[in-house]
C-alpha cells in the first residue's frame, strides 16, 4: 500500500520515556530487564534462556544437542525463536518494575491437578471479586472449574483454581493477558482489592493502569484520587503529564490509520485533537499533518479545474469525448490513497512547452499506469484506456471464442505490448465488479466460486473489507480457516472485530487496513482436516476469486487457522509456499504431509501459537518446529503458560506486529528446493511439473505411506545471467516467465532441466499473460511467456 506521506520517526521511545518518568514520580524503583531485539525489529522482554528443543526443559537439558533456540519467558507466554534471528540482547535498564497487585482468594493447594486442558466449552465473565467458572471438556465429559484472579500485573494476570464446597478443587495456575479483562471488570476487581482511604494502595492502581498503557483510565483514576485527597497537591502536575502521554498515544493511532489508508478517519482525529494541557511540540505536529491533508485537497480541487480547462482546448470530437469520460472517472475516483499517480503531472504540467493535449496525457496516463510511466502522447494514452477496458471485458467473459475476439482487438491497438499491458493490469481496479450486498454489514460479502473438481460443491467464502476501502490501493490480506464447531463468520469476528449496531467492525484487521477472507472449507459433518484435493482447491479457489474482485496485495497474503483450520493452514501453506507471506497456525498440529514438507518452510515465515497444556500438541509439534529452528528458518513459536485449546485472542496485537514487519513474499527467489507427495502439489513459484515420480506419490486415502517412501524434491535456480536451472531429473516441466523475473529486453535464455540444456527464445505473448491473470488472479506478477520442456 503506498503511503500518502513520508514515514515519520517512531515515537515509541518518547512515549516510553514519558511513562517511565510518570511511574518514577509515583515511586517504583528501576529494574534490570532483558530485551531481545530481533532482526525484523520486534522487541521481546522477559527472562531469556537457551534450549535445544521446544519440548525440552531448558533448566535440565540433557539431550546432547546444541542449544540453538532462544527462549523468552514473559510470565504469560514462552516465545521460542532461532538464535540467529536476534540482532541484540539489551540487559541494561529498560523499564521500571511492573506493578503487581495481589488479589486475595482461597486458592486450592490440593485436589485434582491439570495435566492437559481440553476444549473450553464455556467461560463465565469474571465477577467484581475476580472469580469465574470455566467449563472444559474432559475424557469424563464436561467439567466445571472455579477460578479466581490472584495477581494482576500490567501485561499478565494469574488465574488459579479456588477452594469451593460445591465442586472438587482443581490445582491450576494459568495466565491471561491483562488487556483481555474488560475495563469495567478490571476497575471493580482492583477497587474491591484496595482500601479506598489508603493513598498508596490507590496510587498502585494508577501505576498499573499507566504501565498497561490505559492512559485515559489512569488519568481518570488519578483525578478521582485528587478529588478524594485534595491536600495531595503534588499529584496535580501528574495529570498534565498524563494528558500529554494520552495525546501522544492519539498521534500514534493517527499514524496507524494513515498507514492503513484510512485518511478520513485520521483527518477527523486531527480535527478533534485535544489541546488542553498538551505540549506545543505535539500540537505543532498535529497542525502540520492537518495542513498536509488540506494541501492535498486543494491540489486535488485545482487539478480537476485545470484539466477541465485543458479539455476545452481539445477540438477533435472523438478525442474530446474520450477525454471527458476519463476526466469524469478521475474526478470520481481520485482519492488520498491514489493521489500519488498525479506526481508527474504536477512536476511537468507547469512547463510552457506542453500544450493542453500533452498535459491531459500526463494526467490520464499517470492515472492509468502510475506516475513513473506517465506520457505526453495523448493518442497513446487514449489507446491505453481502450486496452484497459478491453482487458476488463476479457476478464469477465466466460466464453473462450469471445475472449479471443477481444484479444484480437487489443493486439491492433497502440501500446498493446505485454510490458505496457502488465503495468496497466497492475494499476487498474480489480476486474470483477462485486455489487454491495445490502443485507450485510458495510464491506462484508458472502460469495461462492467453482473449485474446478467434478462433483464437488462450489467454494463459499466470506470477505470483510477494511474501512475506507479503495479499489486502487493494495491491501494486505488474511485468509483464515475455522475449526470444527465454529464458523467462518467467527473467524471474521476474531480478526476484524464483531459488527456493532451500525455494522462497523473495530478489530485489529479493520484498524490496520487488512482484508479478511474466511473460507467455509469444512464439509458437512467433517470433524478433522483430511489433507484432500477438495480442501486445497476450496481455499485456493476462494483466494483467486477474491483477487479478481478486491484489491488484494498478493505479496502480503497471510494464511491462518484455528484448531482443525490451523492443521489445514499448516499443510496448505507448506504445499503452496509461493502464495503466502506467512502462515499462522493457532492450536494446530503438524502431521502427515506437513511433517514430510518441513523444508518448504525455508522461504515461508511461520508464527505458531499453542497452549502449554493443550494435550500433547507441544510434544507432537516439537519435531518439525525444532527443524525449522535449527535450520534458521523465519519462525516464531508462542506457548501460553498453563493454557489449553483456546482461540488466544490475546496474541492478536503481537500477530499484527509480526505481519506488518514482514517484507512480503519473494515471488522470484534466486533458488528454492521443495518437497511434494501429492499430484496437486506441483506448482511452485515459476515452475510447474506435469508428472511427479509415482514412487513418491501418496494419496490421502493411502496414508500412511509404505516404509521407505520419500517425498519428491523439486529445485529451481535463477542465474544472474537470466538463465534457468531445474536440477530435478525425470520430470516434465513448464517454466513460466515474467518481466520481474528476467530482463524483459532479453530475447533468449538458456534453460537446463535435469542436466539437459537448451537455448530458448523468449516470446512474450499478450494472450498468455491475460489467461494467466484471469486464472490465477495475481495482477502484480503476471506471467507473459511459458517454456514447456
Amino acid at each position: 500500500m503506498s503511503r500518502l506521506f513520508p514515514a515519520r520517526p517512531s515515537r515509541w521511545r518518547t512515549l516510553t520515556l514519558v511513562a517511565m518518568c510518570l511511574a518514577v514520580a509515583f515511586g517504583p524503583t528501576w529494574a534490570q530487564a532483558a530485551v531481545i531485539v530481533l532482526k525484523d525489529g520486534r522487541r521481546l522482554q522477559g527472562e531469556v534462556g537457551k534450549t535445544s528443543g521446544l519440548a525440552d526443559d531448558p533448566l535440565s537439558d540433557d539431550s546432547g544437542r546444541p542449544a540453538s533456540i532462544t527462549l523468552l519467558d514473559d510470565q504469560l507466554r514462552r516465545v521460542f525463536i532461532p538464535t540467529t534471528q536476534i540482532r541484540a540482547i539489551d540487559e541494561v535498564n529498560s523499564g521500571e518494575i511492573p506493578e503487581r497487585i495481589p488479589i486475595r482468594q482461597r486458592v486450592a493447594e490440593a485436589g485434582d491437578h491439570v495435566a492437559s486442558v481440553g476444549p473450553i466449552l464455556k467461560v463465565q465473565p469474571f465477577d467484581e471479586y475476580g472469580r469465574r467458572v470455566l467449563t472444559m471438556m474432559t475424557s469424563d465429559g464436561p467439567k466445571d472449574v472455579v477460578q479466581g484472579i490472584t495477581l494482576i500485573t500490567p501485561t499478565w494476570t494469574k488465574v488459579e483454581g479456588l477452594l469451593t464446597s460445591a465442586l472438587t478443587p482443581v490445582v491450576w495456575d494459568m495466565r491471561i493477558a491483562t488487556s483481555s479483562i474488560p475495563r469495567e471488570t478490571l476497575h471493580k476487581i482492583l477497587t474491591n482489592s484496595t482500601d479506598p482511604n489508603n493513598v498508596d494502595q490507590r496510587l498502585r492502581i494508577v501505576r498499573l493502569l499507566l504501565q498497561s498503557e490505559r492512559y485515559g483510565d489512569a488519568q481518570q483514576e488519578l483525578q478521582e484520587l485528587i478529588a478524594d485527597f485534595p491536600k495531595k497537591s503534588d499529584l496535580a502536575d501528574q495529570v498534565k503529564a498524563m494528558k500529554q502521554l494520552h495525546a501522544r498515544s492519539i498521534v500514534q493511532e493517527i499514524d496507524v490509520r494513515r498507514d492503513a489508508g484510512q485518511h478520513y478517519l485520521a483527518y477527523n482525529l486531527l480535527e478533534n485533537f485535544p489541546t488542553e494541557g498538551v505540549a506545543g511540540e505535539t500540537l505543532q505536529q498535529v497542525r502540520e499533518m492537518l495542513v498536509e491533508y488540506q494541501d492535498i485537497q486543494k491540489k486535488r480541487d485545482g487539478l480537476v479545474a485545470d484539466l477541465k480547462e485543458q479539455l476545452a482546448a481539445v477540438k477533435d470530437p472523438s478525442r474530446h469525448k474520450r477525454c471527458e469520460e476519463l476526466l469524469a472517472e478521475l474526478e470520481r475516483e481520485l482519492s488520498m490513497g491514489n493521489f500519488d499517480r498525479m506526481a508527474a503531472y504536477f512536476v511537468l504540467s507547469g512547463d510552457q512547452k506542453h500544450d493542453p493535449e500533452q498535459k491531459l496525457a500526463l494526467a490520464f496516463s499517470g492515472w492509468l499506469m502510475g506516475s513513473d510511466y506517465a506520457s505526453t502522447n495523448l493518442g497513446y494514452t487514449l489507446s491505453l484506456a481502450e486496452i484497459r477496458d478491453l482487458v476488463i471485458a476479457y476478464m469477465n467473459e466466460p466464453v473462450k471464442l469471445k475472449r479471443d475476439q477481444l484479444l484480437s482487438r487489443m493486439r491492433g491497438l497502440e501500446g498493446a505490448d505485454p510490458l505496457a499491458v502488465s503495468r496497466l493490469i497492475g494499476r487498474m481496479k480489480p476486474p470483477l465488479e462485486t455489487p454491495v450486498q445490502p443485507d450485510k454489514p458495510p464491506g462484508f460479502y458472502r460469495l461462492q466460486v467453482p473449485i474446478g473438481i467434478d462433483r464437488e460443491p462450489d467454494a463459499v467464502y466470506s470477505v470483510q473489507l477494511p474501512p475506507e476501502y479503495d479499489p486502487y490501493v493494495r491491501y494486505p490480506t488474511i485468509v483464515t480457516l475455522n475449526g470444527t464447531g465454529t464458523t467462518p463468520e467467527n473467524q471474521v469476528d476474531w480478526w476484524a472485530g464483531t459488527a456493532g449496531e451500525n455494522g462497523n467492525r473495530l478489530g485489529q484487521a479493520s484498524r490496520h487496513g487488512f482484508i479478511v477472507i474466511a473460507v467455509d472449507w469444512l464439509a458437512d459433518g467433517q470433524r478433522e482436516y483430511r489433507f484432500s484435493a477438495r480442501e486445497h482447491a476450496t481455499v485456493l479457489a476462494s483466494l483467486r476469486d477474491a483477487c479478481r474482485r478486491f484489491s488484494i496485495d498478493t505479496d502480503r497474503v497471510f494464511l491462518s487457522g484455528h484448531s482443525a483450520g490451523g492443521d489445514a493452514a499448516w499443510d496448505i501453506g507448506l504445499s503452496h509456499p509461493d502464495l503466502w507471506a506467512g502462515v499462522i497456525p493457532i492450536v494446530a498440529t503438524s502431521r502427515k504431509y506437513a511433517s514430510h514438507y518441513w523444508q518448504n518452510a525455508e522461504l515461508l515465515p511461520f508464527y505458531v501459537v499453542q497452549g502449554e497444556k493443550d494435550g500433547d500438541k507441544v510434544k507432537e509439534n516439537a519435531r518439525d518446529l525444532d527443524r525449522y529452528m535449527t535450520h534458521r528458518f523465519d519462525v516464531t513459536v508462542v506457548e501460553y503458560q498453563g493454557r489449553g485449546h483456546e482461540d488466544y485472542y490475546e496474541e492478536i496485537q503481537h500477530l499484527f506486529d509480526w505481519m506488518l514487519r514482514r517484507q512480503g513474499r519473494d515471488f522470484f527467489p534466486k533458488e528454492f528446493e521443495v518437497s511434494t507427495m501429492r499430484t496437486w502439489d506441483n506448482y511452485f513459484w515459476w515452475l510447474e511439473v506435469g508428472k511427479l515420480p509415482e514412487r513418491s506419490i501418496v494419496e490421502p486415502a493411502n496414508w500412511p505411506p509404505d516404509r521407505g517412501t520419500r517425498a519428491a524434491t523439486l529445485e529451481g535456480k535463477l542465474r544472474v545471467t537470466g538463465d534457468i536451472v531445474v536440477p530435478t531429473r525425470g520430470v516434465q516441466a513448464t517454466v513460466w516467465l515474467s518481466p520481474g523475473m528476467i530482463d524483459p529486453t532479453k530475447q533468449a535464455i538458456t534453460v537446463s532441466i535435469g542436466g539437459r540444456r537448451q537455448r530458448v527464445e523468449i516470446l512474450p505473448d499478450l494472450g498468455v499473460m491475460l489467461e494467466d491473470v484471469r486464472t490465477r488472479g495475481d495482477r502484480q506478477h503476471p506471467f507473459w511467456a511459458r517454456i514447456e520442456l
